[in-house]
């Protein structure tokens, strides 16, 4: 039997639709208005028919009840209902096919009322509203002895919620595909509306809905924006060790709180950057023995300048202790903390980050940012501290070691007087 649907995909989605077909796991990143839920509904349409495995289940996933009907549903019956056969039971916001399969739209609010399910294929709508625990201990399961597939589409709701971790995930796996359609990319809405949608939603609401911008909700990034450009031009990704390069670290060594190492390597004038580690309230033997653990072989070591401070304990400098441990510090300049992120603001577009090693790493880079003063209309001259602030702290003792220490010149060697003439003596 011939069946055909109404429906015509524009050129990207016709694309989509070729890549969801190669990839099991996909996680996109589109604007509002790209079609991406008539998209995931024709797909799953699709997968229902020509599935010929017994009772295919299928499921449509929205972050609460009305949502999913409300925006889902009707879609559903048009594209679905030109299928002989087909019926719908609108209490269960159910669709059962003549070939025994079926999709359901559900609601993601109570994610234990969906344990115990069976899934050849899974599409959760706004992803960045749900609970993690969906995914992890229900959906995963789910679809693990049928294999089937799972596709997360949202917009972007800032960095702390499953939507930006499994993004991070697809990028470094390359079984996974993580897609990003920008409206100012697609050309699918016209420029005078976006303007016009830019006026009355102000600059960052509008990036973050319509250019899938995941730091547009934090006001005053530093990093942000190049950190955004490093994952449009994939350099943020799966990076290899390579062992015939040494490799240098960088620390922010903590006080009291946290210590952050970058683990870095060079190639040319480009930066590897390929593992990255952070603890608190250890002392630095644990940190030596952990970088020691690894099977990097090691260039340099940059530490800040206070590491030269005395320990009131034994008198010594965490310096000298490192040093005993089996670890030579290199000393970093003192800067201004504004000359230091000038630097790292130079040094990042040359980086390349380990999507799944570097995770922490990046996700403060973009969330680093500087308070807005209200009264006096300005930001902050230093940056807020919180979570991002000694991984951050580390990136920029790396910048430093790649901008400044070049520079420096070393001092003159000494050496002896050669120039001499021997005379026989007559």
């Amino acid at each position: 039997m011939h069946i055909q649907i109404p429906y015509t995909p524009r050129p990207l989605q016709a694309k989509l639709h070729e890549d969801l077909d190669n990839h099991r796991f996909a996680v996109l990143n589109c604007h509002r208005r790209f079609g991406k839920t008539i998209l995931v509904i024709l797909h799953l349409i699709k997968k229902a028919l020509t599935n010929d495995k017994k009772n295919p289940r299928y499921y449509l996933i929205g972050p609460t009840f009305v949502s999913i009907k409300r925006v889902c549903w009707d879609y559903l019956k048009q594209y679905a209902g030109c299928i002989p056969g087909t019926t719908f039971n609108e209490t269960e916001l159910r669709c059962d096919f003549p070939n025994g399969a079926r999709i359901t739209l559900m609601s993601g609010e109570d994610p234990d009322r969906i344990r115990g399910i069976y899934a050849d294929g899974i599409c959760v709508d706004e992803v960045s509203q749900m609970n993690p625990k969906l995914w992890h201990e229900i959906l995963r399961p789910a679809i693990s002895d049928r294999h089937g597939f799972a596709y997360f589409i949202s917009t972007p709701a800032g960095m702390s919620n499953i939507f930006y971790d499994l993004y991070q995930y697809a990028l470094s796996d390359p079984k996974w595909l993580a897609y990003t359609a920008k409206a100012s990319e697609t050309k699918l809405v016209d420029q005078e509306e976006l303007d016009a949608a830019k006026a009355q939603m102000g600059e960052s609401k509008f990036l973050q809905e319509f250019e899938c911008d995941w730091v547009a909700n934090v006001s005053g990034s530093i990093y942000g924006n190049i950190i955004q450009k490093l994952e449009d031009n994939k350099q943020i990704t799966r990076i290899a060790y390579d062992p015939s390069l040494l490799v240098s670290t960088a620390w922010d060594l903590g006080y009291g709180d946290n210590t952050a190492i970058v683990f870095f390597q060079q190639v040319g004038n480009q930066i590897m950057i390929i593992d990255y580690y952070e603890n608190n309230k250890e002392g630095l033997p644990h940190y030596v023995q952990y970088i020691k653990d690894k099977d990097y072989v090691y260039d340099e070591h940059y530490a800040p300048h206070d590491i030269e401070t005395h320990e009131f304990s034994n008198g010594k400098t965490r310096r000298e202790i490192a040093y005993q441990l089996g670890i030579r510090f290199r000393v970093l300049p003192k800067l201004p903390l504004e000359d230091g992120i000038h630097n790292l603001k130079m040094v990042l577009p040359k980086c390349w980050f380990d999507a799944e090693a570097t995770k922490p790493l990046v996700a403060a880079l973009r969330h680093h940012h500087r308070k807005f003063n209200d009264k006096m209309r300005i930001f902050s001259a230093k940056p807020v501290k919180d979570f991002s602030s000694h991984a951050c702290d580390a990136a920029r003792y790396m910048a430093i070691s790649l901008s400044e220490l070049p520079r420096q010149k070393l001092a003159d060697q000494q050496t002896a007087e050669n120039n001499y003439s021997i005379h026989q003596e007559k």
